[in-house]
């Protein structure tokens, strides 16, 4: 099979031929169709998050077909449309998913990062962290729900009930869950890059209330904001924007850090909340939400081997919506 490996942190992926790999005990072998390319990749790449497997195929918004079954695997069959996700095994057995807090393993495997992803044109995963897709959706526009739905939809909900709901950073994640938030009857403030018309324009094209830069005063106070852009300096403006009792949402895996900030922008009961991961509850809820809810996910399509430029344009800020890979 043909594969986007990397070799080393900061240096360019590399097209492979790969021996497509066979299905162990609880594996799926699965054929991918199309892969999202995720800002958590980027990470992955540039050497944000440490000691990814080496080499290592990135790549976790992963939708395709079963190919093959390891002995052990009864729910999934073959040919079945699946979507495998960023979490792609836990322990099962500390403190974490012994309280239903998997996505806090202490021995956690992850999609693209420990474990190859889908950049490539199989992938193998564990059936247990493999889930039936059954939404009525092409394969690229399914792509996205795998990580930034999925995570947006976890920052969501740590948001509470908010009925004014800033968000940080308008890419993939934001305008998926930007929509839903709209469609549960919420008001959307969108904040990105000052001076970035065209990304403001596109978040009020999907229902943002008011969009401007993050430099700026909404004209009213939030309840809650989802910081989904990884750049530190934006959480004391999102809690200065934040009405006392609120939660700011950081809802990245990897983040630059937190600058210096006066006390009294998080006093008042102001609460700061970080989302790691997700768990496989998470993707059974939001799965079922995603299939009843009108998203409009909005895609750019390129082929595997241009697996580099989409990465690029990622780390440029150059993408409406989402990158998708198509095998």
């Amino acid at each position: 099979m043909k594969a986007m490996i990397l070799e080393r942190p900061g240096t360019p992926l590399r097209l492979v031929e790969m021996k497509v790999p066979e299905p162990g005990f609880g594996d799926v072998l699965v054929r991918v169709a199309a892969c999202g390319v995720c800002r958590t990749d980027l990470h992955v790449v540039d050497g944000d998050l440490a000691r990814p497997k080496r080499p290592i195929v990135p790549g976790h918004e992963i939708v395709g077909t079963v190919e093959a079954i390891g002995p052990g695997v009864t729910h999934l069959k073959h040919g079945q449309r699946v979507g495998v996700p960023w979490l792609g095994a836990t322990c099962g057995h500390c403190r974490y998913c012994r309280t239903g807090h998997e996505n806090l393993c202490d021995d956690p495997g992850f999609t693209g990062y420990t474990i190859d992803g889908g950049y490539a044109e199989f992938t193998l995963a564990r059936a247990d962290y493999t889930f039936a897709l059954d939404i009525d959706r092409t394969d690229a526009t399914a792509a996205p729900l795998l990580c930034a739905g999925l995570i947006g939809y976890r920052s969501l909900c740590f948001a509470g009930d908010a009925d004014v709901l800033g968000i940080y950073g308008f890419g993939a994640a934001a305008h998926i869950i930007a929509q839903v938030a709209r469609h549960q009857g919420r008001q959307i403030y969108a904040f990105t890059r000052p001076g970035d018309a065209a990304a403001q324009d596109f978040a009020r094209s999907i229902g943002a209330s008011w969009a401007g830069g993050s430099d700026e005063t909404p004209p009213a106070e939030l309840d809650a904001a989802i910081v989904f852009a990884p750049v530190g300096s934006l959480v004391p403006a999102a809690l200065r924007a934040t009405r006392k009792g609120g939660t700011v949402v950081l809802g990245g895996i990897h983040m630059s850090d937190i600058p210096t900030m006066p006390y009294d922008i998080l006093w008042g009961e102001r609460r700061i909340q970080s989302v790691a991961n997700l768990t496989r509850q998470d993707a059974v809820d939001f799965l079922r939400l995603a299939a009843r809810t009108p998203i409009d996910i909005h895609v750019e399509t390129m082929p595997l081997v241009e697996a580099n430029t989409a990465l690029s344009r990622l780390r440029s800020g150059t993408l409406t919506g989402a990158a998708v890979l198509l095998p």
